[in-house]
């Protein structure tokens, strides 16, 4: 399966568990590596047919914007959700990296893979 990526996608969020962390934004960094079948848009070289990383990239942005969640883990699920749901994505890779949480460390995160479920469980 081809794969479709956004790498270091930086977006500001309030997140986290301490008092001091509700009151600033904080730059959360996105890699997220998406399965689709680019057969189709290499052979039309239709935008159409593509799985537009910009069109993913902004909802992404927009979302996690007016996010509010104390666990990086609950927004990288979420983030993976309106992925999968949206964009027809069949199977995701997604890294959430928060960096300077931890003193001594370039960052810190969640990494998921998750796949859209079949309809009626099938």
């Amino acid at each position: 399966m081809d794969h479709v990526f956004i790498e270091g996608l930086e977006i500001d969020a309030l997140i986290g568990i301490y008092d001091w962390e509700r009151r600033v934004r904080q730059a959360l960094v996105f890699d997220i590596e998406m399965a689709f079948d680019n057969r189709v848009p290499a052979a039309s070289d239709d935008i159409a047919d593509t799985l537009n990383y910009k069109a993913v990239s902004k909802r992404v942005i927009e979302y996690v914007r007016q996010s509010d969640f104390g666990l990086v883990e609950t927004l990288a699920e979420r983030v993976a959700a309106i992925i999968l749901d949206e964009f027809g994505v069949h199977r995701l890779r997604l890294k959430l990296s928060k960096p300077g949480a931890v003193r001594g460390a370039r960052a810190v995160g969640v990494v998921i893979e998750r796949e859209r479920q079949p309809l009626n469980g099938a």
